[in-house]
């Protein structure tokens, strides 16, 4: 049975934030970007498990997936049945600071 996607209000503010920088110089590459990261993102409805867990993060289940410069990192509930999108972060930044 698929997991249901929760978007954190966290999550949707950094998904807005990226899409209007990419959108200041390309506007039809933000809503690109967007698309495929969502494609990227829904795996996680059916395999939730695929990305490794971050033994190091204060808050247990998290684990990540990489999108081309982007990690993304998630919560995986078990019942309910839920993925938690915590965060999307530049992997220039370092690592997100709920870590």
């Amino acid at each position: 049975m698929d997991y249901k996607l929760d978007w954190t209000l966290r999550s949707r503010a950094d998904l807005r934030e990226i899409t209007t920088h990419i959108a200041q110089d390309n506007p039809s590459a933000a809503l690109a970007w967007g698309d495929d990261l969502f494609r990227h993102i829904e795996v996680l409805e059916s395999f939730p498990l695929i990305g490794p867990a971050v033994p190091q993060a204060a808050i247990p289940n998290t684990r990540r997936i990489v999108f081309g410069d982007y990690l993304i990192f998630y919560r995986v509930r078990l019942d309910p049945k839920v993925v938690e999108i915590v965060t999307i972060w530049h992997a220039a930044r370092g690592m997100p600071d709920f870590l």
